[in-house]
């Protein structure tokens, strides 16, 4: 496929994606400086110059609009050079800040300012789209609940390892009630998850299970020939439950056998590594959030196909948006929030993702429901705010 038609690709999909997917709706509007466009169409998109040559920051302020003839409208604001430089991660090829994890954290991107990562701006283009077309706005609501866990470790003691590391902590009588049951282990959560989960009807539930050697940042690497997984994966299975594939913080990306839907350890991953991960046939990617604070990383509620921002290839790869993790939320380094603020907080992203009818993600861990964080209490409560749809 040549340039032009790569490009042409590009602006067909975005355009379809800003209607919603409505085809009908996406041919009245047009990508062009040329205003004669307006005779054969009823919207037009001006661009910038940029998309397909350089990468600089867009324009977040409302797009400028004019009503040139009745039904017909111009707007000045390129976003779809916007919807482009947020859902293909183009930011990350014009600043070279990364965390202690290499990763591009939130507070490197210009999302950190005046509180931007909190409303999907993106979203309201494609509103703005809509309204303009004189097409009604998408119900409110949820197009998909995804309620999901990494299971970074299956149990806090079940290793001789870490059960060893316990008895050194004096933790002796929790080393012995996990080696009795597994059920007495404080990581073994996933009882309690199940229950929690099956509250919300209509919810996609996904446990993304580590396929490492489990060294440095992958430890514990737990069997997956063991006891202990098999009956976990069972008991998932049972209860509907997905399985994903949760890969190595050190970015090898394991061959598909069971599941073509993927997250980063660490939520760490890069440009090249995502066009490797589509290259081995995943499907979708569940790491698109920031680390150290929630919100709309990609200024988005809705899935997305990748745009290669390198390459300019219009990949197979669907991006869903990830509006929070738990420990985002309560870790002294990210937002170091209390419960009542991460509570709120949760609330007000939730409604931006129904006014708009997107994907709601969260990421809750198994092993981080323990006593000493306040998520065991925080879960149930962010739940029943999804009941009422």
């Amino acid at each position: 496929m040549g340039d032009t038609e790569r490009m042409k690709e590009i602006i067909d999909y975005i355009i379809n994606w800003l209607c919603y997917g409505n085809e009908e709706a996406a041919a009245r509007v047009a990508y062009t400086a040329d205003e004669k466009a307006l005779e054969t169409h009823d919207v037009i998109i001006v661009p910038n110059g940029h998309l397909g040559k350089d990468i600089v920051l867009p324009d977040l302020d409302k797009p400028v609009t004019e009503n040139p003839a009745k039904g017909k409208y111009i707007i000045r604001t390129d976003i779809l050079y916007n919807v482009f430089f947020f859902t293909s991660r183009a930011e990350e090829l014009i600043n070279d800040q990364r965390d202690e994890h290499g990763r591009f954290a939130a507070k490197y991107s210009m999302l950190s300012y005046k509180s931007r990562l909190l409303i999907p701006r993106i979203d309201e283009h494609a509103r703005l789209v809509l309204k303009l077309l004189d097409l009604p706005m998408p119900e409110p609501g949820f197009g998909h609940i995804y309620l999901t866990h990494d299971v970074d470790a299956i149990a806090q003691y079940r290793s001789l390892r870490s059960a060893v590391g316990g008895i050194l902590r004096g933790e002796t009588k929790q080393v012995l009630k996990s080696l009795r049951s597994i059920h007495n282990d404080p990581y073994y959560t996933f009882p309690w998850l199940i229950e929690q989960d099956a509250s919300v009807p209509g919810a996609d539930v996904i446990y993304f299970i580590k396929r490492t050697k489990g060294k440095g940042f992958d430890y514990p690497q737990y069997c997956l020939w063991g006891r202990d997984y098999k009956r976990l994966k069972h008991m998932l299975r049972y209860n509907n439950a997905y399985l994903g594939v949760h890969g190595s913080y050190y970015g090898s990306i394991p061959k598909i056998e069971y599941s073509r839907m993927f997250r980063a350890h660490y939520l760490r991953s890069d440009i090249d590594h995502m066009q490797r991960l589509a290259d081995a046939g995943y499907t979708d990617d569940f790491t698109m959030g920031f680390a150290d604070s929630a919100g709309f990383r990609l200024q988005t509620t809705r899935a997305v196909r990748w745009i290669n921002p390198k390459t300019y290839q219009l990949t197979p790869l669907t991006l869903h948006p990830l509006m929070v993790m738990d420990c985002t939320l309560s870790n002294e380094n990210y937002m170091n929030l209390t419960e009542d603020e991460a509570y709120f907080l949760c609330e007000r992203l939730i409604a931006k993702v129904k006014m708009h009818h997107g994907d709601l993600c969260l990421l809750w861990h198994n092993s981080i429901l323990t006593p000493d964080t306040y998520h065991r209490s925080l879960y149930p409560k962010i739940l029943n705010l999804l009941n009422g749809q």
